[in-house]
């Protein structure tokens, strides 16, 4: 496994060379990428992350996981605090209409836009655009029925403003009463 020194002849752990990586990372990064970086087998990578993400429990960074791929994000109870700091204004609240349309791609993706309509018995293609812009959700490709509509599913962006770090964690549907 690679070893960092600085210039005083300090070694770091690989918890910490993985944590440097991940804090310069632009986005999530895969396992198989980190495993590669560091020179080790994608299993100790994921315990190195799972020893990060245990140290984190009570700080205000955390990891988050989309797939098998993971970023730094800070804590989402610390969001209102950081947008204060960095002057930002929560300038967007998504409708009713949007947050139905969420809900249903988020329980059934991945989902068409025809799908999404025949749910709600209503167009949905302003509260598509909606979610696209934020980011919340992602085109993830065609079905493979006549016109070849495009399909929707949710983002890591989307698991990360909701403070989730897997679809798993999300509530059960309630069963329909016959």
């Amino acid at each position: 496994m690679t070893t960092f020194s600085t210039n005083d002849g300090e070694a770091l752990s690989p918890t910490a060379l993985l944590e440097s990586i991940l804090f310069v990372a632009s986005g999530p990064v895969s396992l198989s990428r980190l495993a590669k970086a560091m020179e080790i087998t994608p299993a100790a990578a994921a315990s190195l992350l799972h020893t990060l993400g245990t140290d984190y429990a009570q700080r205000g960074i955390r990891l988050q996981w989309s797939g098998n791929a993971v970023q730094l994000t800070t804590h989402p109870a610390a969001s209102s605090v950081i947008e204060r700091f960095l002057g930002l204004e929560v300038t967007t609240r998504l409708s009713q209409a949007a947050l139905e349309a969420l809900a249903i791609i988020t329980y059934m993706q991945p989902i068409t836009r025809p799908q999404v309509d025949e749910i709600r018995g209503v167009n949905s293609d302003t509260s598509l655009r909606t979610l696209l812009a934020t980011g919340l959700i992602e085109e993830v490709g065609r079905k493979d029925t006549p016109g070849r509509p495009i399909l929707y599913a949710t983002t890591p962006q989307f698991l990360q403003h909701f403070g989730l770090s897997t679809l798993d964690l999300l509530p059960p549907l309630a069963e329909e009463e016959e």
